[in-house]
């Protein structure tokens, strides 16, 4: 669908008056183009990166119900991320699984443990679905042998979920696109176009694309939509509203999986403040996280890891598990996303809320906050809100997939795969899925090294899936920068091999975007950080 001539044809498109443009290609505009298109609007979406490059690749991987919200009271939004984790369960079968965790409980923890179990009952009420068990602590060491801090006293169990964030967010918008919608990554807003009033009335827009010679156009709509998460005032600024959001920035460590083996994510409270962190088996790796720190104004589209966030999270790392003697070499590689919470003044930033907020401004609408595992409530509130901008007899149908349906069939050439990679690939890639085993040769349906991805995988990204710069295929499409060392570096030849061709690049671009990548990854994901 997204093949090397899409991008012209788009911006050849793109000349209309839409009912509704979207700025922000992450999961909250994502979400929100997918409910639109499907009431039956003409609607575009842009971002000035890649589609997912900003939070919505760099968050904990964990479609939550908000287990840690009950300690606060906050029931209705732990009932509605419960309710969206169990719908997403079920409609986004070998996208978004159940993950089992295990909540260490520590001697001298500040909550008592009777006061998480009691978290736990509420919680799987909401799910119905009773699923938590008490271990004292030579059971706790049993289902975790790794587990060996002598703090330990027991431990709880329970469930949640688990997914590839950026992979959610692609199919989600690439499934609206196939029900008529129109996205487009590397589109700038470089001006807010107004009425005589002041009203916001669309945007001008510059193609960010090498290939693209900067071209611009003017595009009118009936409603615009900021959807840009942690940079949602840069665009408010423009219409004079003052700064309201404060970006705080999460930090994560990858462990290769034979380093630090889980087969289940383990929850603690860290040592030294008590805030949860977690360790999640994910794609054959582990990922350790997470920091709340104030992000600032520097560096603030492209974070990374600080050398202090680097020891936070390796003091729990050594106090959870002494027995692996992990240290700071053993770190595969970190990445870092900033957090979009509403700025209230707190002194602590973990008390900041983390409810998603909706703002209508000067013919604008801001939406900003919220939880990967919420992103439909926030879309349908979103578009509720503006509803007088549209045109009428719209309908939004609540009962809609939130991906969708697959019949989980044979898949053409799949007999060689296991059942899990079938279901996997049919999970990543929707109805896709045939079509990339069918254009794949014949020596790459083999797995990549030690993680889960098949060759196959990278040749149908450069084919089909609007890729721009080489870190969109190997940090977004295909986890092979988190999941490989120094970012794959040492398996890039091969990869020049298969996705080369289809991209149409030739060597001086290939040399410039291996460059980029490197830079990038050297920069914002590599494991040492002063």
């Amino acid at each position: 669908m997204w093949n090397q001539a899409w991008r012209e044809r788009t911006w050849l498109d793109l000349d209309q008056t839409w009912d509704l443009i979207i700025i922000g290609g992450g999961i909250t505009g994502a979400g929100i183009l997918r409910e639109a298109v499907h009431a039956g609007l003409n609607v575009l979406l842009v971002d000035r990166g890649d589609f997912a490059s900003g939070t919505s690749s760099r968050s904990s991987k964990l479609v939550h119900g908000g287990l840690r919200y009950l300690k606060n009271a906050h029931l209705r939004i732990t009932l509605e991320m419960v309710s969206e984790r169990e719908r997403l369960l079920r409609q986004g079968r070998g996208l978004i699984n159940r993950l089992g965790f295990l909540y260490a409980d520590m001697k001298g923890d500040r909550m008592p443990g009777w006061v998480f179990r009691a978290g736990l009952i509420i919680f799987d009420l909401m799910a119905r679905k009773w699923t938590h068990r008490a271990y004292d602590d030579i059971d706790t060491r049993e289902l975790c042998p790794v587990l060996t801090t002598p703090q330990l006293v027991g431990g709880y169990r329970y469930f949640d979920a688990l997914t590839d964030d950026s992979r959610l967010v692609f199919r989600i918008i690439k499934e609206a696109v196939q029900a008529g919608g129109t996205a487009l990554n590397y589109a700038e807003v470089i001006e807010l176009l107004r009425t005589s009033d002041g009203q916001v009335c669309g945007v001008h827009l510059q193609d960010n694309d090498p290939q693209g010679n900067e071209r611009t156009l003017e595009l009118h709509a009936g409603i615009v939509i900021n959807a840009t998460g942690a940079w949602v005032d840069d665009l408010r600024k423009r219409i004079g509203r003052q700064e309201c959001i404060r970006p705080l920035r999460g930090s994560h460590l990858i462990f290769p999986g034979d380093s630090l083996p889980l087969s289940r994510a383990v929850s603690v409270l860290h040592p030294r403040d008590r805030r949860p962190v977690f360790a999640i088996p994910w794609e054959g790796v582990t990922i350790f996280g997470t920091t709340d720190v104030d992000h600032g104004q520097l560096q603030r589209h492209q974070p990374a890891i600080s050398g202090l966030e680097v020891e936070y999270l390796m003091e729990a790392v050594r106090f959870l598990f002494p027995i692996l003697e992990l240290g700071q070499d053993d770190i595969l590689a970190t990445f870092s996303g900033i957090r979009p919470v509403i700025d209230t003044g707190k002194e602590d930033p973990s008390k900041e809320s983390r409810e998603h907020v909706i703002w209508l401004e000067e013919g604008m609408l801001t939406v900003s906050g919220g939880k990967l595992t919420t992103y439909r409530i926030m879309a349908r509130d979103a578009l509720k809100a503006i509803r007088n901008y549209l045109p009428p007899h719209k309908r939004f149908d609540p009962d809609r997939p939130v991906l969708n349906p697959l019949m989980f069939d044979t898949i053409p050439r799949a007999e060689g795969l296991s059942p899990t990679n079938r279901t996997r690939l049919w999970g990543r890639y929707g109805l896709s899925a045939p079509d990339l085993l069918f254009n794949a040769q014949d020596d790459e349906l083999d797995e990549i090294e030690s993680t889960p991805y098949l060759w196959a995988e990278l040749r149908w990204a450069a084919q089909a899936e609007a890729i721009v710069h080489l870190d969109d295929l190997l940090l977004r499409r295909i986890r092979l920068g988190l999941l490989l060392p120094s970012g794959g570096r040492s398996m890039l030849e091969r990869i020049r091999t298969i996705v080369q061709p289809e991209l149409g690049w030739d060597d001086d671009r290939w040399t410039h975007e291996t460059a980029r990548y490197t830079d990038l990854w050297d920069g914002c994901y590599r494991q040492n950080h002063t």
